[in-house]
Order: C-alpha cells, then structure tokens, then sequence
C-alpha cells in the first residue's frame, strides 16, 4: 500500500509563505517524478509544479518567482515552498508522484489534498 502524506497548508495573510511537505511511503520500487496540483472552487486541478528524478523543475507561469519545488530523494519527499502568496493561490494542494513498482509498473499516485487560504 503506498501513501503520500502532505503536510505544511494552513492559513496565511497575502505576501506571506507557506511550506509544503509530501512524503511518499509504501511498497515500491522507486519514485520518478513528483509534484504539486491545485484545485480552487469551481476550477479545475491544475499543475503547480514539478520534479524529475533528476532535479529539473517546471512551474505554472502563475508561481514563477514566488515558489520553489525540491526534493529529498533519501527520504521520498519532495517540498514546495511558496512566497509572496497571493489570495489567488487559495486552493486544496494535490502531492502526486509517479512510481515504479517491483513489477515495474508505473502509477501515479495522489495524495488527500491540503487547503492553503490566503487572506488579502
């Protein structure tokens, strides 16, 4: 059974910051890419950002400049720290992370999503 376990959402003023944590525990194999969607009321989920294995990030035009994504590959976590929030950013946080399993199947996997609120 793999879980991804999200941490680090709350409540916060505009122009502050958060940090998300999410750690992925279970029976796989290995974890490939990683990464962060959102979904507001009424919207769609969208991609926050990403990371490889390898450490190339991608981020939604929305974020850049104001987050970073990392990872800690020893410890199957990837991190998403957010600055300068905007009370647009209001939304449920999705970790998702692409496994491999001893099978070497490979899934992706969500997990329960975390509300960040930004009060303006």
């Amino acid at each position: 059974q793999v879980q991804l376990v999200e941490s680090g959402g709350g409540l916060v003023q505009a122009g502050g910051s958060l940090r998300l944590s999410c750690a992925a525990s279970g029976n796989f194999f290995r974890v490939n890419a990683m990464g962060w969607y959102r979904q507001a009321p009424g919207k769609q989920r969208e991609l926050v950002a990403g990371i490889t294995s390898f450490g190339s990030t991608n981020y939604a035009d929305s974020v850049k400049g104001r987050f970073t994504l990392s990872r800690d590959n020893a410890k199957n976590t990837v991190y998403l720290q957010m600055n300068s929030l905007k009370p647009e950013d209001t939304a449920v946080y999705y970790c998702n992370a692409e496994l491999t399993y001893y099978n070497y199947r490979r899934e992706d996997s969500w997990g329960q999503g975390i509300q960040v609120t930004v009060s303006s």
